[in-house]
């Protein structure tokens, strides 16, 4: 079994978590400058601005601002057929709401599209990853502020015009579904630049901030199709699959409404309407947001051409609350356990099924072309004699790509690549650290910054470059 020729293979990158040179080239500061290692606990604080004596892992990152030739040499000879990047909106304006970009900033993804069109890899172009201006945060309040719309539309409307022969797929907010988790105020902070103390009893905020962005990812792509009618423009979810936990009744049900709130943003960004059942949840919870004059036309006419999304960890859910929850990376997941799957190190249940599921469902409900912009293991890899044996990590990947083959080849599911998380090691966006891992090549620098910054082949490097050259049907 394999994919057809045309297949995206790749792998993905943030621009905060790989580029570094975070004052270099005239950016400014943006959210995630300002976030340090977690601490014991496993959290990440989200302080009003930089400290002395501070470690920012985001700062220089793994140098890709400067190694990005070499990096993207060492891609090529896996075989990629793309790779999703980031663009850092503070490279091009600084602030946020400038008026003129900062030439420097689009120069560097300039250089950067034409070192991937040297090797035809497709670049898979992110609008916004987690790095909001800090300007846009301190001096608006970030996406709670109506005003932001404007400035995303500007920023937008420069790149799109700057490579608009250089890029053809774009995505436009990273998981924006993140920003419903409330119980993770992190991701409510890099999401839309909302700081809280603690949950909000008022979720008026939430709502108001995500109905910002809707409004702005649909101008976007207007935008982009106007610029050029050949752009593909997505949306971005996080995206797991929900199992109920029997055949209690019950549990299906609570199955289903949490799957309304995952399809939530994908109804809204691929419909072009708000769903009934969250007319419903509004109503019902007092939640009220204001709308503009033509924030329903907007939608309507902003629908995305396809849908891209994370796919990590799969949910079990049940109706008893008397159930053994499910205490690993219980921000993210909120069920029980499920006996028959298992986690990572981090707490992530490991499920390749739930991605055929998730195939399925996403592509029954919208019939829009799919893409699956990450999937990976976090791991501590034990670097010797020049490289990593990341057997694990081989193994997570070949049962997820089998999965993806079948939702193709078995179910009919249209899906146009992957791209794993991620193509080399980065720092890591929950925690902050490099001790956790993902990529393909290992590079030589430890939780703060120390190291030679030397990039390694793991053996999953050569085990991938013989799945992509086979098309798939090589995952042994």
């Amino acid at each position: 079994m394999k994919m057809s020729k045309d297949f995206l293979w790749g792998g993905s990158l943030a621009a905060h978590q790989c580029e570094g040179a975070y004052k270099e080239g005239g950016k400014g500061l943006s959210i995630s400058d300002i976030l340090q290692k977690c601490d014991s606990h496993g959290e990440r604080d989200i302080f009003q601005g930089l400290q002395e004596g501070v470690y920012y892992p985001s700062h220089k990152a793994i140098d890709f601002y400067h190694r990005y030739k070499e990096d993207i040499q060492l891609f090529a000879e896996m075989g990629f057929k793309c790779l999703r990047v980031s663009i850092a909106w503070t490279r091009i304006f600084p602030h946020g709401d400038e008026e003129e970009p900062n030439e420097e900033g689009l120069l560097f993804y300039d250089q950067l599209f034409d070192e991937l069109k040297k090797y035809n890899i497709e670049p898979i172009v992110t609008l916004l990853h987690n790095d909001l201006p800090l300007y846009l945060v301190e001096h608006y309040g970030g996406w709670s502020n109506r005003k932001l719309i404007d400035f995303f539309e500007t920023y937008c409307r420069t790149v799109f015009m700057r490579y608009r022969n250089k890029v053809k797929y774009w995505i436009t907010i990273n998981e924006i579904n993140n920003l419903l988790n409330d119980d993770y105020l992190l991701l409510m902070f890099v999401s839309a630049g909302i700081r809280l103390a603690e949950k909000p009893d008022n979720k008026d905020i939430i709502y108001q901030a995500l109905h910002h962005q809707f409004v702005a990812c649909a101008k976007a792509v207007k935008v982009g199709h106007d610029i050029n009618p050949d752009f593909q423009i997505g949306c971005m979810v996080a995206h797991l699959s929900i199992y109920p936990e029997t055949c209690y009744p019950e549990d299906t049900i609570i199955m289903e409404n949490d799957y309304k709130m995952e399809y939530f943003c994908t109804d809204v960004q691929c419909r072009g309407y708000y769903p009934s059942y969250m007319k419903k949840y509004f109503e019902k919870n007092n939640i009220h947001i204001i709308w503009g004059k033509n924030d329903q036309q907007i939608l309507k006419e902003g629908t995305v051409d396809y849908i891209s999304f994370s796919y990590y960890v799969s949910n079990t859910v049940s109706h008893d609350p008397g159930e053994r929850k499910n205490k690993a990376a219980e921000k993210l997941i909120k069920g029980v356990v499920n006996p028959y799957l298992q986690i990572s190190e981090w707490g992530w249940t490991i499920d390749p099924v739930g991605l055929r599921v998730a195939l399925n469902r996403l592509y029954d409900r919208y019939q829009k072309p799919l893409f699956i912009v990450e999937c990976g293991l976090g791991a501590r890899d034990h670097f010797e004699n020049g490289t990593v044996e990341d057997d694990y990590r081989i193994h997570f990947l070949k049962e997820h790509i089998y999965q993806s083959e079948l939702a193709v080849n078995e179910d009919g599911v249209d899906l146009i690549g992957l791209s794993t998380w991620s193509a080399i090691d980065i720092v890591s966006a929950s925690t902050g650290e490099m001790a956790k891992r993902y990529g393909f090549i290992y590079v030589d620098v430890d939780d703060y910054g120390c190291g030679t910054y030397q990039r390694y082949k793991k053996k999953s490097f050569y085990w991938y470059q013989r799945v992509i050259a086979t098309q798939g049907e090589e995952l042994e």
